[in-house]
Order: structure tokens, then sequence, then C-alpha cells
């Protein structure tokens, strides 16, 4: 696959505009009834991972609510895809940057299931930057208040309607092991990512619920036109032993286990899904 020739958009982006086309699964995922009746929230369930999620979770037997920004059209398409399965989905558009709005897609996932099994926490937002000078006080406070601060608010949401045996799944990334001085904002959020999962982990182990965190290395997705010069486009995941990017149907198995009951004895972990890179 070659991006060199890919558009570059504005942040975070649409399927539609992209010319090289992520593969979510539409075509090659095959469900077992690993989730079978179970009830999933997904942030970001969209596009890129959270659709390839969305798509195998409903194969695999779920509901699923999709929670995402404004990008309507990917939204819709992902909620076809879903009903193809023969499962309910539910869209949500809004900021998870927004306390409020997290509240409402807990009470919008309750209101339609009755209860939440599985919460994807995978909504991210990054912006590249070449100087630390270049980065805004109000780009840094949003980047927190997307990919961590939602997810803190998120769980608090969902708790009481978590009950034994349910599984709360966090996006960390490479970059909570491996910084990319580009993306201060997002990986500084991708390291407190992995903290906050550990430790919620252990501070949710006697209810019987479980908090894993799956760590993407470089995975072909509208957020990379959207938010990355084009010179990084061209060679993005090329640095990988696997020597290309990844899509997003190959991260969505890592979710589906830890989803699963037969991970029931997978708590506080790290999954990585890197093409080869080493988290240590």
């Amino acid at each position: 696959m070659s991006e060199a020739s890919e558009p570059q958009q504005q942040p975070p982006g649409a399927l539609g505009a992209m010319r090289q086309q992520p593969d979510h699964g539409e075509s090659s995922y095959r469900g077992s009834g690993r989730l079978e009746g179970k009830k999933a929230v997904i942030t970001g369930g969209d596009s890129g991972i959270g659709r390839a999620v969305a798509i195998a979770y409903a194969r695999e037997g779920a509901d699923v609510l999709i929670s995402y920004l404004n990008e309507h059209d990917d939204a819709k398409d992902t909620a076809k895809l879903v009903e193809q399965a023969g499962r309910r989905a539910v869209l949500v558009a809004g900021d998870v940057g927004n306390a409020a709005h997290c509240r409402t897609v807990v009470e919008r996932a309750v209101e339609e299931f009755g209860r939440i099994d599985v919460l994807v926490n995978n909504a991210a937002y990054q912006m590249t930057h070449e100087t630390v000078e270049e980065i805004t006080d109000d780009e840094w406070q949003h980047t927190f208040d997307v990919n961590i601060t939602a997810m803190f608010r998120l769980v608090q949401a969902a708790l009481p309607h978590l009950g034994e045996g349910a599984s709360i799944i966090n996006t960390s990334s490479i970059n909570s092991d491996q910084p990319r001085p580009t993306l201060l904002p997002y990986a500084t959020t991708k390291g407190a990512i992995a903290n906050f999962t550990a430790g919620l982990a252990q501070m949710l182990g006697e209810r019987g619920i479980r908090v894993n965190s799956v760590a993407p290395g470089p995975i072909w997705t509208p957020l990379i036109p959207s938010t990355m010069p084009p010179e990084q486009v061209e060679g993005f995941g090329k640095n990988t032993p696997l020597g290309r990017p990844g899509q997003p149907k190959e991260v969505a198995p890592a979710y589906v286990l830890l989803a699963s009951d037969e991970a029931s004895y997978i708590s506080g972990a790290i999954l990585p899904v890197t093409g080869g890179k080493p988290i240590l």
C-alpha cells in the first residue's frame, strides 16, 4: 500500500476522502458467537479501529452503541454493517471531551440496552508539532479531555450499569512506551492511559470487572492523513519490523478477545498490536 498521493484532510478525517481505503474487515471478519448477547459501547466507532471493532463485535453477537464526533456518513455506514450482522446499532454524536456528553453516551446505552457489558474507550485526538512552542494551551487541554479525561468520566458514569464479568477496554498506543516527540500531547495521554488502566484494574477487580488496554502501532485510519504532514504519511508504518502499517481489521481481534468470557483472567494487561515493535 502506498499513501504517497493521499490527500491531506482536516481532523478528524473522513473515510470517503481517503484514496487508500482502510480494511475494517467488512469482507473478511467471520464471527463465532464469542460475544453473543453482550451490549457494547464503542467511542470513536465511526471509522478506523472503532469501526473494525464494531463490525467484529456485531458479527460475534453483540449489540453496539457507536459514539462519534460529527462524521455522520461514516457512522451511518458503520451502523449499517452492524445491522447487516443482525445486531442493533445505536448512534450518538458529540464530543466526549465534554463531561455532560459522556453521561449522555452512557444514559443512551442503558436506555437502549438496559445494561453495558463492554465499554471500549477508543476516541482520540492527535496533531503533529515540530516544536513545543507550536502547541497551544487549548490544544493540550483538548487532547487530555478527549483522550484520557473522557475515559475517567465514561467509566464513572458506566459503573452502576456494569455487572460482574463486564469488560473495560482502553485504546492506548505504542506511544505509551515509545513516545514520538512530534506527537507530544497525544503520546503523553497514552502514557496516562496505560497507568489509568493498570490502576483501575486493581480497583475494580473485587467487583469482577476487568480492565485492559490495547496498544496499537501504526494503523492506517483517517486520523493519519488528517493529522500528519504528507512526508510522514508517505512513510507511515514502514519502520516496523513487518515493514508496513497495520489495517484496522488486524487490531479488532484483540478487542474481541478482551471483551469475551475467554479472557476472564486477563485484567490490567496491555495487549500490543504493533507490527513487531516491542512494548516491554
